[in-house]
């Protein structure tokens, strides 16, 4: 298949969705199929390269968060979409809007994702946990995006339900962004900067609504807080807040951002992972964290997919409470040979997300959507 994405951002590395459809992208080419990105970017091979839409004052705030909107040029959108076979589009946005109506124009079958939660755009604003606004948009996303498509990709079961609640008329292909093999049991010394210390990491930009407040205010609270050594590995616009913060504790968070081997080689030195995050859409982190080896303390908070990961109520901790997060944190670390049971445990249970398994969905999700046009269905 000719497959094209369409997503705004693709010059980032801070963006889960972004991410995830350019690992697609790789796997699906390893099957032989061709895929293309129209989204913000210099032109260049494998991508239609739009402009950026200028939203001042608002550019800089989006970049923290990695993510570019794109302006929608009919000529280019058009080039794309006459080459592909099928469209995918990620987002709710001017740019994929656009290209859906010239792919039906052209007769080109399409079909979309749902990997943005409306709290997130919310959350940028200080209004994640707003209920009617954060409802107006999901009405918002259905009239005006994903009931146009016949098939929706969401990247969890709780995404799914999230929208067929709400309405959505699609057939609801719940596939998870999969995690590559790379993330697999790994334990190695650590390094001598961290030994003597209880490491515990994060992964995830820092945001208001991924919590790293909590991890950093949980400290005080467990009789372990003047041996743990947080490490929060993203960027965003929290940094300035967070790293102040975490000036009270004894050992200061490490605030850095890996590429994939580094991280992988940090994973195998830590000894719990925790997520805090209030929203999220699945938390691929969380996955390639406990395909390694890590125990996880997740939150339970009803917004967010990833407390499905906790294989047992020991993993989860009340969401926004920092007191209960240290208790669950001491759980485990006076427990190690539950905690080295339970690691093997963890490490197994993400077998089913290997990205293998996800693109063997999407394809058939392509697949079907072809076929369903080529019977007149949308």
């Amino acid at each position: 298949m000719k497959i094209l994405f369409v997503i705004d951002a693709y010059n980032t590395n801070n963006n889960g969705t972004t991410i995830s459809a350019k690992r697609f992208g790789e796997e699906l080419r390893k099957r032989g199929h061709e895929v293309r990105f129209l989204a913000t970017s210099e032109p260049k091979e494998g991508v239609y390269g739009m402009k950026e839409l200028k939203l001042r004052p608002f550019n800089g705030i989006l970049r923290k968060y990695g993510f570019q909107f794109a302006k929608s040029d009919k000529r280019v959108i058009r080039e794309a979409v006459e080459w592909a076979d099928i469209i995918h589009c990620y987002m709710p946005f001017l740019l994929e809007y656009k290209t859906k109506k010239i792919a039906d124009e052209l007769g080109k079958p399409s079909t979309a994702a749902f990997h943005i939660q409306p709290q997130n755009i919310t959350s940028g604003f200080a209004m994640g946990k707003v209920p009617f606004i954060n409802e107006w948009l999901f009405k918002l996303f259905r009239r005006t995006t994903y009931n146009k498509y016949g098939h929706v990709h969401t990247p969890s079961q709780f995404m799914a339900d999230e929208i067929i609640c709400r309405g959505y008329t699609a057939k609801i292909h719940p596939i998870s962004n999969g995690i590559q093999s790379d993330f697999h049991w790994t334990k190695v010394p650590k390094k001598p900067e961290y030994e003597g210390k209880i490491l515990i990491l994060m992964v995830g930009r820092l945001a208001g609504e991924k919590r790293q407040d909590i991890i950093i205010n949980a400290l005080q609270y467990s009789k372990y807080g003047d041996k743990i050594q947080l490490v929060f590995a993203g960027k965003g616009p929290k940094y300035r807040q967070y790293y102040k913060m975490g000036q009270k504790l004894k050992n200061p968070p490490i605030f850095t951002y890996l590429p994939k081997e580094e991280l992988i080689e940090l994973l195998g030195q830590c000894d719990l992972y925790v997520h805090a995050s209030d929203m999220e859409s699945e938390a691929i982190s969380c996955i390639e964290a406990f395909a390694t080896g890590l125990v996880p303390v997740i939150s339970d908070s009803s917004l967010s997919a990833t407390r499905q990961f906790a294989l047992d109520e020991r993993s989860l901790f009340r969401a926004g409470d920092p007191k209960d997060l240290a208790r669950a944190i001491d759980y485990w670390l006076d427990h190690p040979e539950e905690k080295a049971k339970m690691e093997r445990v963890y490490s197994e249970s993400a077998e089913k997300y290997n990205i293998d398994n996800s693109i063997t969905q999407f394809e058939a999700m392509l697949q079907e959507a072809i076929e369903d046009h080529k019977k007149g269905l949308k």
